[in-house]
């Protein structure tokens, strides 16, 4: 859930960038590209929590997951951006119901998947210390 607020983010301002309402097809746009990026971070946190149980340290666990993730979470990005490419720029019959919502799903994507491999690990190490501690704690005091 940590990697909605970049996709609104990068939604938002291709929006504004490429001059275009806000609109239906739009708010359609911020379903899709939400998908896909709680889809990535899904990707990486459960890989780097399968690391974990395979007795490597916190770091070493997310480092070795965003090595291995690394790849698909770009690929998937790169693929529907392309995919969305021409509804975006598209000037036919029918675009002005398309281009927002391809609007919105690339610059989504781009914010989402440029933050997503940076940001969630770093949080996601600050909050399992942090739950680490917590149960040290605990079990000290028991």
């Amino acid at each position: 859930m940590l990697n909605l607020p970049f996709a609104i983010i990068g939604g938002t301002l291709a929006l504004y960038l490429w001059g275009t309402n806000f609109s239906i097809s739009a708010a359609v746009g911020y379903i899709a590209v939400f998908g896909v990026s709680v889809l990535d971070g899904v990707v990486l946190v459960s890989f780097i929590r399968q690391a974990i149980s395979e007795d490597l340290g916190i770091r070493e666990a997310i480092v070795r997951g965003c090595e291995m993730r690394f790849r698909p979470i770009i690929v998937t990005a790169i693929v529907a951006i392309i995919g969305f490419l021409p509804a975006a720029l598209s000037h036919g019959i029918g675009a002005e119901i398309q281009r927002p919502l391809a609007r919105v799903v690339i610059g989504g994507l781009i914010s989402a998947t440029a933050m997503t491999l940076p940001v969630l690990p770093a949080i996601y190490e600050l909050l399992a210390r942090r739950l680490e501690r917590r149960q040290s704690i605990r079990a000290a005091t028991s």
